[in-house]
């Protein structure tokens, strides 16, 4: 049985938790459908393991200061997609980049090294690659944990929703250019990183867009993500899919949702209680990237969240 908790009673009970040393992170490369797939790696893989999915436009780079917070007690993988990151980025005039492709490279990580069973950490773009990652495949699922993922139309204001249908249907150049620009400096510094930060910009590492501006800096680089904005509206027609898959199978959930966040609104994260039913909602004052933000707080409810599965699941 999960519970919703409120900050006073989350605080106390995290002060009780014994601090841990982290893991060293690993950098390793695999291979995956004959493409070089980077990602993190830290903890002992005898325990729980949390694969953690990255948004747009960044990396498993993201989570840099997340993995060491919860290395000493759960086993960390954190890949970049394919054409993110350190990963391998075929030509975007030859290999159309969408969300389905997206996620087959990231199971086949997963398989590659042997991970069945693991609880799943979605952001953002995280969201449609993880579930459709769940759908396509056999894994089991030992819990989900939203942060501004979005899964229901709650989430996107009618105009947010209007920018995903229009960038998938209209084909123009005008079009083309237009969403060419969302992924110049100007748009990566201001329009995402600094937006919901502009009363205290200082606590946004400036590491966070020079790390993604240094994977964005050649046309091609680019008119990979482009591709990607142009394929997003078909996540939001198999919103109902996804929904579906959350009321069968009713997995243990948390969500972490910055509430500040204008592109995926807090309405998204509340409309998972809907579908599951025990889901924990935990609203924190912060923005898309909260991870950024936030990660200490983060990272102390999913601890106890993972503790609570641990109990509930009956293991030691």
């Amino acid at each position: 049985m999960w519970f919703f908790i409120s900050l006073p009673s989350f605080a106390s009970t995290a002060e009780t938790e014994v601090a841990v040393w982290p893991a060293k992170t690993s950098y390793r490369f695999a291979t995956v459908e004959g493409k070089r797939i980077f990602y993190r790696e830290a903890g002992e893989q005898h325990k729980q393991t949390i694969v953690l999915l990255h948004g747009y436009p960044s990396s498993s780079h993201s989570y840099r200061e997340l993995i060491p917070l919860l290395s000493g007690r759960y086993h960390v993988i954190a890949p970049d997609y394919l054409g993110s990151g350190y990963s391998e980025r075929p030509d975007p005039a030859i290999q159309r980049y969408t969300f389905n492709l997206l996620a087959e490279h990231v199971s086949g990580l997963l398989d590659t090294l042997n991970i069945t069973r693991f609880t799943l950490y979605i952001q953002d773009f995280g969201a449609p690659v993880g579930f459709r990652m769940l759908l396509n495949n056999s894994y089991h699922l030992e819990a989900l944990i939203v942060q501004n993922g979005n899964a229901y139309l709650d989430g996107l204001t009618p105009a947010r929703q209007t920018f995903f249908k229009a960038a998938n249907k209209d084909h123009s150049r005008q079009k083309l250019e237009q969403l060419y620009t969302f992924t110049g400096e100007q748009a990566i510094v201001n329009n995402q990183y600094l937006r919901d930060v502009q009363a205290a910009p200082e606590k946004m590492n400036p590491d966070s867009w020079s790390h993604d501006l240094h994977f964005l800096h050649s046309e091609k680089d680019r008119l990979i993500q482009v591709q990607l904005l142009q394929d997003y509206y078909n996540n939001v027609l198999d919103y109902p899919l996804w929904q579906a898959y959350l009321r069968k199978y009713q997995p243990p959930t948390l969500i972490v949702w910055g509430k500040k966040d204008p592109a995926f609104i807090a309405a998204g994260a509340q409309a998972y209680l809907r579908d599951v039913l025990n889901a924990e909602l935990n609203l924190l004052d912060a923005g898309h990237f909260a991870v950024e933000e936030k990660p200490v707080e983060i990272a102390k409810y999913i601890t106890h969240f993972m503790q609570q599965l641990v109990k509930g699941d009956g293991r030691r």
